[in-house]
């Protein structure tokens, strides 16, 4: 990328430095020579240049993170470290999902208690060795304790974003005939509507609960759909609230105060009124601001019910724009995309003639932009071979590009764009989206934690389903746990990854990390551990290493008997383990896993009874192949029989023994008739 830049530049060419006595070698003797570009000889009003010598600059301004940047850019990701958020110690980094949760909220909670010393000490905290100055890192500075009630106090409690405090002295001043100006009122308007009339805390609070909501295993479907009808969840803009009130009380409006309060309607899910809003700010003939008709856009889909009148008022509201000459900007055309997302089939046409009008007013589309297209154009449940060719054409749009935030749905784009990846089954066309995400910095564009989990587990379970096992440790050591935890689902796409590549030897490693995610509690995790262990037989060497893990597996259980969540033992697993210890000749263990059996009022499979057998005719010990039959005949098995055929075959047994097998077989036989 250096080098086209500096091509591009067209340096003039280089010219043999002049002799000594020759024109331009200098005004006498020991000065240095001229350069020959031109560009270099030009006075400037600061530098005094003179004809013949290079007089260089007395300082050069750099940003203030110039060198921080260049050092960052010779420093690569480290795939082995955690999210840079938490601490560099090894008791504060997480190692399951769980703790990644706890540790997040642990250090906002942190955050909010430093915030709460700040406030409350001031006093303690006067001295700012900050460079530059960070405002919000210090504590609210006290200038002016103002214990009147005037308008300059208002200010105050507005500027601190003091939301009742701020409305109890509005009316304090309307009650004693006080007049507020406009701009205050309007901001005080501003701090309302910006947070639906809710004290910064409690919204602070609300958005903590929807980032714990975010790391959950929720399902992405209802994840999608709240993002999509409510930009700030949980919030509703109540009836008759402050702001409706002051906007009333107010002598005086102006076009911003009616444009506040519109998109103070639509970002709380208002819709209705905020179009009544703008009815009155036309009749009052006054004109909306360019974000005031982004958000009406917006809120189009919430008004109307058929595709054809949704794209009618988004037109209309496009010619009133005309009209009243402001000019649209790239969130007035994101705006129309994503309403165009909720008009069906209907949306196609109208995406393509939007996207010629922003080719036309030069505007260049953002990953927003991209990310609505691709809801537009592509739909899981009638995906046509036309409609896929459009996640190919965006990815030869971006490909290379850098991108930085424009829009606050450009995070979106990367998990929305993964998902087509995996439900297409496009190997080639996940690589090259990864690949644009690692161009520049478009890391930074992947969104939050929440987004990046996403994304990254399409990418993992795309890879265990199309690539080759080694591609796919590969890519498991680079991205656990540096960039996400899997969730349970991607260990089992792994563990199917090992099955598809006849790795199962892999396993019991594979099964510390499940334990370390914190997956090891869920039967079904257990069972399909167990369940390719078990199935087929193994080489020594692995049986060994499987009967070590379904010891880990059966102390895990064991462990967690002892807590509030008990892992419960199911027929299928017990008999698993069973086999495992058995085909290792762990006879002791095996048996152990019997009286499981009995513990847990499961039945032994034929094939357990058969295995444990096997291990005992290893061993060589009549009396437990006796004590296997009667455990048989005691769960009344039709294999009971068999077994007792077999050790009658395949051991020496003393006739003593024999008689009282016979009667075991007999008895048996009787219960197995009286049934």
């Amino acid at each position: 990328m250096a080098a086209r830049c500096l091509r591009r530049l067209a340096f003039p060419r280089r010219r043999p430095l002049p002799h000594a006595g020759q024109p331009g070698s200098g005004a006498g003797r020991g000065s240095r020579p001229c350069s020959g570009n031109a560009a270099l000889q030009k006075k400037s009003p600061n530098l005094e240049v003179n004809e013949g010598i290079i007089s260089l600059p007395r300082k050069k301004t750099w940003d203030k993170l110039a060198v921080l940047q260049a050092l960052a850019s010779t420093v690569k990701r480290d795939p082995t470290a955690p999210n840079y958020m938490f601490q560099d110690d090894p008791y504060l980094i997480p190692r399951t999902t769980t703790e990644f949760r706890l540790f997040s909220l642990s250090k906002e909670s942190g955050e909010n208690a430093a915030r709460y010393i700040l406030d409350k000490h001031p006093n303690l905290f006067e001295t700012d060795i900050a460079e530059p100055h960070v405002p919000c890192l210090m504590p609210e500075k006290l200038p002016l304790q103002l214990e009147e009630v005037c308008e300059d106090a208002l200010k105050y409690q507005i500027r601190f974003r003091k939301l009742k405090a701020s409305v109890d002295m509005y009316d304090q001043l309307m009650q004693a005939g006080t007049s507020v100006s406009l701009e205050t009122s309007n901001s005080l308007l501003d701090l309302l509507c910006f947070y639906g009339d809710r004290e910064p805390d409690q919204l602070n609070s609300t958005e903590n609960n929807s980032k714990l909501e975010q790391l959950e295993e929720a399902s992405e479907e209802r994840k999608k759909r709240r993002n999509w009808q409510n930009g700030n969840r949980g919030l509703k803009w109540r009836e008759n609230n402050n702001a409706e009130r002051i906007f009333n009380l107010m002598p005086e409006k102006n076009a911003h105060s009616y444009c506040t309060m519109i998109r103070g309607m639509v970002k709380h899910r208002a819709a209705a009124k905020a179009f009544d809003m703008y009815t009155d700010l036309l009749n009052n003939r006054l004109k909306a601001d360019v974000h005031t008709f982004n958000a009406l856009i917006v809120a189009a889909s919430e008004v109307r019910e058929k595709y054809t009148e949704r794209w009618e008022l988004v037109e209309d509201l496009l010619n009133q724009m005309a009209q009243q000459k402001i000019q649209p900007n790239l969130l007035t055309f994101n705006s129309v995309l994503k309403t165009l997302r909720w008009c069906g089939a209907f949306g196609k046409s109208m995406a393509l003639r939007t996207l010629n009008e922003m080719k036309a007013l030069n505007i260049e589309p953002s990953l927003a932009t991209f990310d609505h297209l691709l809801g537009i154009f592509y739909k899981p449940a009638a995906s046509s071979r036309g409609e896929t060719e459009m996640i190919y054409e965006v990815m030869d749009e971006i490909k290379g590009k850098r991108f930085y935030p424009q829009d606050p749905d450009d995070g979106n784009f990367f998990p929305s764009a993964m998902k087509i990846c995996l439900d297409l089954k496009d190997i080639q066309l996940a690589y090259e989206l990864h690949n644009v995400l690692e161009t520049a910095e478009n890391r930074k564009m992947l969104g939050d934690i929440g987004q990046q989990t996403t994304y990254c587990g399409r990418f993992f379970t795309l890879l265990c389903m199309m690539e080759q096992l080694d591609v796919v440790m590969k890519w498991y050591k680079e991205m656990v746990p540096s960039m996400f935890y899997p969730n349970s689902q991607g260990m089992l796409d792994l563990l199917y990854a090992l099955d598809t590549a006849n790795h199962l030897e892999m396993i019991p490693q594979i099964w510390k990390d499940i334990k370390q995610l914190g997956h090891g509690r869920r039967p079904a995790m257990t069972e399909e551990v167990l369940a390719l262990m078990a199935r087929d037989t193994q080489p020594p060497e692995t049986r060994v290493a499987f009967a070590d893990c379904a010891a880990d597996i059966k102390s895990f259980c064991e462990a967690q008997e002892r807590r509030q969540t008990t892992l419960e033992w199911t027929a299928t697993s017990l008999g698993n383990c069973t086999i495992l210890f058995a085909r290792a000749g762990r006879m002791q263990e095996a048996w152990n896993m019997l009286e499981l059996f009995k513990k847990h009022n499961r039945i032994p499979s034929d094939l357990v009874m058969d295995e444990v057998l096997n291990c005992i005719k290893q061993s060589k010990e009549p009396s437990q192949a006796l004590d296997l039959v009667k455990f048989a005949a005691d769960f009344s098995l039709q294999s009971t029989s068999k077994l007792a055929r077999r050790a009658l075959e395949e051991f020496q047994l003393s006739e003593e023994q024999r008689k009282v097998l016979a009667d075991m077989t007999a008895e048996s036989s009787d219960n197995s008739d009286g049934e």
